[in-house]
């Protein structure tokens, strides 16, 4: 079953869609689409630095993405805007990234292939690693759940609560940075953030709690790799981008709804 490159595709889309449904839907809450952004940029410069230490660009990736969403946690409210900081950062990062690549001798990188994706090579250990990392964010999510949801509502009620909205959040800067990792090879480093907050915006109309717009997002990011990927196969279109261009139709179409079932 796993020779079929579709095969494979498709349960390589299903795994990130598990993996970033309940993470979007606590970046959707917390206004934390710019972090999403600045995190997966950084991705670029891990990849190179695995290729240039010969390691595991899944390590490299998450490794500076951590990295990434730490310097920006560690500088927040020091002079500077947030979106200003996320900016410099984000970009920095990518254009270090792109530069650092350059520089790899006897190495054959498919840049666009980090950039947007390359789904329809994924190997059966890509599908292990994408899997491997949905199941330790979908794990910390579910760990923490009730923390994080704390945390995101009122800082003042989790201190209350006995909880640490610092720790919370570093917990969520190690899902996001995981979850980044093990989408670089679906859709690319400049459509992750789309895949992390286009599926949980899109489920938030339909959703009257927070459990059931994670599952919402979840079943919305998981139609999306299936119906996208097929309108790649048809219509001869890159599947990452296709993929998201999806998500972005049911996000128009659930806030339509929502807008009619209010409006009623």
């Amino acid at each position: 079953m796993l020779d079929d490159f579709m095969m494979r595709a498709t349960l390589a889309g299903l795994g990130v869609a598990c993996a970033a449904a309940p993470l979007g839907s606590f970046v959707v809450w917390r206004r934390m689409a710019y972090f999403g952004d600045a995190t997966a940029h950084a991705a670029v410069l891990g990849v190179a630095l695995s290729l240039a230490l010969q390691i595991s660009i899944f390590a490299g990736a998450v490794a500076v993405a951590l990295a990434m969403a730490l310097t920006v946690t560690v500088l927040s409210g020091r002079g500077y805007a947030m979106d200003t900081l996320l900016g410099v950062l984000a970009h920095s990062a990518l254009a270090f990234g792109l530069v650092a690549v350059s520089f790899l001798s006897g190495i054959r990188i498919d840049l666009m292939a980090y950039l947007f994706g390359d789904i329809l090579a994924v190997s059966r250990g890509d599908l292990a690693v994408i899997w491997g990392g949905a199941a330790v964010v979908v794990g910390l999510i579910g760990w923490r759940w009730s923390g994080l949801l704390t945390s995101t509502l009122n800082e003042d009620l989790a201190h209350a609560s006995g909880i640490d909205p610092r720790r919370e959040k570093l917990i969520l800067t190690l899902a996001l940075a995981i979850t980044v990792a093990v989408a670089i090879k679906v859709v690319g480093v400049l459509l992750i953030a789309a895949m992390l907050i286009i599926p949980a915006a899109a489920a938030r109309p339909l959703s009257r709690t927070p459990e059931g717009m994670a599952v919402t997002a979840a079943l919305i990011g998981a139609a999306s790799a299936v119906v996208g990927l097929r309108a790649a196969y048809v219509l001869d279109t890159p599947a990452g981008p296709s993929i998201v261009c999806v998500a972005a139709l049911c996000f128009a179409l659930t806030s339509v709804t929502g807008t009619l079932w209010r409006a009623g």
